[in-house]
């Protein structure tokens, strides 16, 4: 009797098989998380001071200088309830990208689904983003000790998921395009710094005017996962119209990463 191994059909994400590899899912984002922090001396406390020093430093020459609006909370309460999921975002988008060629030597030796590998990239950002959660509720704990924590905490997997679902689909569809045309190598960095300004991470939608300079940032599906968190710190009631429709949004991203994933998977290990 002969078996012949193959992968799943063209657009078809074949969910079943990859459930049937979440084991070496576990040892890629364990992988992943190592190598991060190999040979450094700080390890895992970079998750907290990176965001901890880009929030001083936006709090210095943003707030102080150019008095940007913030939601009536502190600036740096506002600031770094962004980063939380920014970093997340750039972080799973950045090593997602690059994930297919750096695993180019793996891909070539035995079968296994090919999109763990980004998958993989983007669960590793969630122990940074653990870290620096447990740092936004002391800073929060500080600046604002009547927040309503409780809020927060029920809205913040709402925020996470779209977040992920959005860094997962647009990574994946990065990883594809990085196989095939290598510039994207420096064109993801490059675009990572245009995104952060374009993400009301710094500044909030409502500083820009009416028009349609804000109705394009307002369909960054980002921006919907960031307001929220700053619409259960406030106590403002959440404009559930702008979480479903980033949510609907982050989906879109999603299928259009993975179907051109998928689509071009077949030639991963020839083109890497």
């Amino acid at each position: 009797m002969e078996y012949e191994i193959k992968s799943a059909p063209k657009y078809h994400f074949n969910l079943k098989e990859i459930w049937e590899f979440r084991e070496l899912i576990y040892f890629f984002t364990l992988r992943d998380i190592k190598i991060k922090y190999k040979q450094t001396v700080l390890g895992i406390i970079w998750a907290i001071l990176q965001p901890l020093l880009m929030m001083t430093i936006f709090t210095v020459f943003f707030s102080r200088q150019l008095n940007i609006s913030s939601y009536a909370i502190p600036y740096p309460i506002f600031v770094f309830s962004g980063l939380i999921l920014w970093n997340v975002f750039s972080t799973g988008l950045s090593l997602s990208g690059n994930s297919m060629v750096n695993n180019a030597n793996i891909i070539k030796k035995i079968y296994f689904p090919r999109l763990i590998i980004p998958l993989a990239a983007v669960l590793g950002t969630l122990l940074d983003f653990t870290m620096t959660l447990i740092l936004f509720i002391v800073l929060l704990y500080f600046y604002l000790p009547g927040a309503s924590f409780l809020n927060f905490l029920l809205v913040l997997p709402i925020s996470l998921f779209v977040t992920f679902l959005t860094t997962f689909g647009v990574g994946s569809f990065l990883a594809a395009l990085n196989v095939k045309y290598r510039d994207f190598r420096y064109i993801i960095p490059f675009m990572i710094q245009v995104l952060l300004f374009i993400t009301p991470v710094i500044y909030p939608i409502s500083l820009m005017p009416a028009g349609w300079i804000r109705d394009l940032l307002s369909i960054n599906p980002l921006a919907g996962a960031i307001d929220l968190v700053r619409y259960s710190i406030t106590g403002t009631p959440i404009d559930w119209l702008l979480v479903f429709r980033s949510s609907a949004i982050s989906l879109a991203f999603l299928f259009i990463g993975l179907t051109y994933f998928r689509k071009t998977e077949y030639y991963f290990a020839d083109l890497s």
